[in-house]
């Protein structure tokens, strides 16, 4: 069995080099707008705007980022800066009038599209909720406060929404909900029980409804979570959206499940953590190509998303994370297995460091889609350094949440 010590002397270095020389600087070269606020998120290899259009998303995860680093690693001004001018461009032009918030807008600003989601509002909440860890500025914990409380009763109840948009399909014919919505609200009510003492009662209670919705998705007898069961409950078999299974927000969410058990101590929820992530990763994998598929059909059925094949950057970056602290935490060698296999895959596939940062998207082959992109819509300087950073703490014994 490798001790922690031996896998630290093998890989830190790599991690290390890899965010603070090649990820981290590659945001703040690029993609910081010195113009208008904020960050600036579809990037060609080289770092070049291709579109100006911005991701509400991106905000707040590069606010979050960047201010998450501060904290980690020692204060640093610049980090705080660039952050700032995220959350700043968020608050100055990215809420409607009713409070939620936009998916995307123009450099400036402008409104261009909204949708029913409430990510672009739990990604803001992580932002403020990090950068106040960081300055201790208390209107920012009041505003990351403000939100966390419309989007977690918006999740309990659909009817508090004051954004009222139809759903894709017709609730009366087939009504069905997302695995992705209590993952996420999982990780955000933690990082909001980290920053605020005073609401503790109410960031564990919230948690508790969480995972509850969480193991509603998994499915004993196909070994895998569902990304999407009916509001009762149900395996809806007879149709492809019934039967996906997204093998990167299982690792992710195992990663959040087992940070869960950890600060519990709670053995039960560990094991369900360890489940999630091996059948994640067994139904997921490409024994052909290597990598992580980025969707599959819970009984090996076609999928109809043209994508599905494709190896995506944050499957890998989320099943590293996972497999090294399920090493860390079990001492299993198989979790330890899976560490190497998948950092060993991620670097030479997305990591590129001629320009810095990674790919976004891989064809099944493993070569980069062409032109590649560094930046796009969803993908901003986020997973990667989350990854890097977090891979880092657990070789430092640090919490990273």
């Amino acid at each position: 069995m490798e001790s922690m010590e031996e896998l630290k002397k093998e890989y830190y270095g790599l991690f290390k080099e890899e965010l603070d020389k090649y990820c981290a600087p590659f945001w703040l070269n690029n993609g910081m707008d010195k113009t208008y606020g904020g960050v600036l998120n579809c990037l060609d290899r080289e770092g070049k705007v291709f579109s100006t259009d911005k991701s509400v998303w991106m905000q707040g995860r590069c606010g979050w980022m960047y201010s998450h680093l501060s904290n980690l690693f020692g204060k640093n001004d610049e980090y705080l800066k660039f952050a700032k001018s995220c959350i700043d461009f968020l608050n100055e032009h990215c809420f409607d009038k009713d409070g939620r918030m936009y998916f995307t807008v123009t450099k400036e600003g402008l409104p261009l599209r909204k949708r029913r989601y409430w990510f672009s509002e739990s990604f803001y909440v992580s932002a403020c909720a990090e950068y106040y860890y960081a300055t201790k500025e208390t209107k920012y914990l009041e505003d990351a406060r403000k939100v966390y409380d419309l989007i977690a009763n918006i999740f309990k109840d659909g009817s508090t929404d004051p954004f009222k948009i139809f759903p894709k399909t017709y609730p009366e014919t087939r009504n069905l909900k997302a695995m992705a919505g209590p993952m996420i609200l999982l990780n955000v009510s933690s990082i909001m029980r980290k920053v605020d003492k005073e609401r503790l009662d109410l960031y564990n209670k919230n948690i508790d409804f969480y995972l509850s919705e969480i193991k509603k998705h998994y499915n004993k007898d196909l070994h895998c979570m569902l990304e999407n069961i009916t509001v009762d409950n149900k395996y809806l078999s007879e149709v492809s959206e019934g039967r996906i299974v997204n093998p990167g927000h299982d690792m992710e969410c195992s990663l959040f499940l087992l940070e869960e058990a950890i600060y519990r101590n709670d053995k039960e929820l560990q094991e369900f953590a360890e489940t999630v992530f091996t059948d994640a990763i067994n139904i997921g994998w490409d024994n052909e190509y290597e990598g992580v598929f980025y969707f599959k059909d819970a009984e090996n059925k076609p999928v109809e998303s043209y994508e599905h094949d494709m190896k995506l950057w944050w499957p890998h970056n989320e099943g590293i994370v996972a497999s090294l602290l399920l090493y860390k935490t079990t001492k299993k060698e198989v979790y330890l297995e899976w560490f190497k296999k998948l950092t060993k895959y991620a670097f030479e596939h997305f990591s590129d460091r001629k320009y810095g940062e990674w790919y976004g998207y891989l064809r099944r082959d493993g070569l980069p889609t062409m032109p590649p992109c560094k930046g796009c819509t969803y993908k901003g300087p986020f997973h990667v350094m989350r990854c890097l950073s977090s891979v880092l703490c657990i070789f430092d014994d640090k919490e990273f949440v």
